[in-house]
């Protein structure tokens, strides 16, 4: 029987999911709060009915007292697990995509699989929150840029491909949760049934061989920028702006019609904004 966590380890793992300079701020938040509640006195009743607002202000005071370093400490260990789980996610990062192909992918584990994909979207400047598969319906990160709300389903599956009733149920999330769009990424591959429902649904579909490929992309672009330099302000950009919304946009390979295997540049947003440029 799995350990039942503590108020005290569920403030930790919600502060761990914030950034950990956020975290740094909350924990100096609530301090300043709590310490202002911790010294005011409770007054001394001179009649029984103040009793009730009596005890009331007693337990406040009380909460407050304890929890003006409880709840900081709690923030501040959230913030160093947020910085140690930065660094696992870059090195994992750095790490699957210096290899080639699919296999990289293969080796590691569905979590490290979620952590992956997380860290990719973040590159891609989006906000991503990590659910773990457990709310919403099973969606694993939830992605937000420019005021919009992105679904995506992570599905670590080597053995068999991801069918069209996967991409129904993103769907069916998406429009219950407003999102913008979706995002549904394996390690494997898809049915056609799935690809053809995905084109409508303003649903990407990122498989195993398109996943290695970003990968490798992004990684490359990082270690391209220049740094510490001042000519690195006047190096053109490593991703264009997107002419329609501002966007980066992301290098892409067209899989059909005229231009078949030809690369080109497509918006970040996809599949919000589908604004393309030609890749030089």
């Amino acid at each position: 029987m799995a350990r039942k966590s503590s108020a005290f380890e569920d403030l930790i793992e919600l502060a761990a999911l914030l950034p950990w300079w956020l975290s740094l701020i909350m924990a100096a938040v609530f301090y300043a709060v709590l310490h202002h509640f911790a010294s005011v006195p409770v007054p001394v009743i001179t009649d029984t009915k103040q009793l009730g607002s009596m005890m009331t202000g007693q337990m406040i005071k009380t909460f407050a007292t304890f929890g003006q370093y409880l709840v900081p400490l709690a923030f501040g260990l959230g913030a160093l697990v947020s910085v140690i789980k930065r660094k696992k996610r870059a090195n994992l990062f750095q790490s699957v995509a210096k290899q080639s192909g699919k296999s990289a992918l293969n080796n590691i584990t569905w979590r490290e699989f979620e952590m992956l994909v997380g860290e990719w979207f973040r590159r891609q400047d989006y906000m991503v929150t990590e659910t773990g598969g457990v709310a919403d319906g099973g969606v694993d990160l939830i992605l937000t840029k420019a005021g919009e709300t992105y679904l995506v389903q992570c599905k670590h599956w080597k053995a068999y491909k991801v069918g069209v009733n996967i991409v129904r149920e993103l769907l069916g999330v998406m429009v219950s949760k407003g999102a913008a769009g979706g995002y549904l990424v394996t390690s494997g591959v898809f049915t056609n049934e799935a690809r053809r429902f995905a084109e409508d649904s303003h649903i990407e579909l990122i498989d195993g061989s398109k996943l290695s490929h970003l990968l490798a992309e992004a990684r490359t672009a990082q270690s391209a920028k220049p740094v510490g330099h001042p000519i690195a302000q006047t190096q053109p950009q490593a991703f264009p702006p997107c002419p329609k919304c501002g966007s980066a946009m992301v290098r892409r390979k067209a899989t059909k019609g005229a231009h078949a295997g030809n690369s080109f540049w497509g918006c970040s947003r996809f599949p919000s904004c589908r604004s393309t440029l030609p890749f030089n």
